[in-house]
């Protein structure tokens, strides 16, 4: 018997969580349903989400709060819900670690498609597809693999979320190539993600706030193009 993925919802108004839950539960999902922030942590423990539908709107802790500290212990694929359409609220969800944004209100379809969409791209560690190559690049100093998804740099393992590591893996195994925004954003975030190459830039600088540039290469920016991973001789 295939196990189920989980899908925890958090949003306080039960109506439209529990309408989510039925979207997913048609569509396979085992779902849980808390209504406030502070359930976030003890859930994650008892429920073992492979993915947060969270809603940034909520009594007490906010969803900014509650990713953050999700962030900081799990790397579990987070897609953020609100209301709040402006550029500064999603630059700031995708800062604090969020993988997707969506506003309300939102399609039904949509939702599923993107969480799916999510889901396919991150996988956790142990989960690689049998008898398939280990994919890692290495550098001086820098290791990123992405078959276990874990990235070591100065001989320290660095926490990453998957979209933060799979961006590096993909600028990594292709040094000196330029990349548009565009096409990062289609490579990472697949055709199926509805966003702006905002979501690049975010994440690069997210990168570059874990990984310093080093004497043999650096995550370069080619201005009003995109980015590369410049590897020096």
């Amino acid at each position: 018997m295939v196990n189920k993925q989980k899908i925890l919802i958090v949003d306080d108004d039960n109506n439209i969580a529990e309408l989510i839950a039925l979207y997913f539960t048609k569509e396979c999902f085992e779902t849980m349903i808390v209504n406030d922030g502070e359930s976030v942590m003890p859930s994650m423990k008892t429920f073992e989400p492979n993915l947060i539908l969270l809603d940034i709107m909520l009594p007490g802790m906010d969803g900014y709060q509650v990713c953050r500290e999700v962030r900081a212990k799990y790397s579990v694929p987070i897609i953020m819900l609100s209301a709040k359409g402006e550029v500064f609220d999603k630059v700031l969800g995708l800062e604090l670690g969020a993988d997707d944004y969506i506003e309300k209100p939102f399609d039904s379809k949509e939702l599923v498609a993107r969480a799916k969409a999510v889901l396919r791209r991150y996988k956790s560690t142990g989960t690689a597809p049998e008898k398939t190559k280990d994919k890692c690049v290495e550098f001086p100093d820098l290791s990123v693999n992405l078959t276990n998804y874990s990235v070591i740099y100065m001989g320290k393992n660095i926490d990453m979320p998957p979209k933060e590591l799979e961006l590096l893996y993909f600028l990594a195994s292709s040094p000196n190539h330029v990349f548009t925004r565009e096409q990062l954003l289609d490579q990472i975030w697949g055709y199926e993600y509805i966003g702006d190459t905002r979501t690049v830039d975010v994440h690069i600088k997210r990168l570059r706030e874990k990984i310093n540039d080093h004497e043999s290469w650096k995550i370069a920016t080619i201005w009003g193009i995109g980015y590369k991973f410049e590897v020096r001789n």
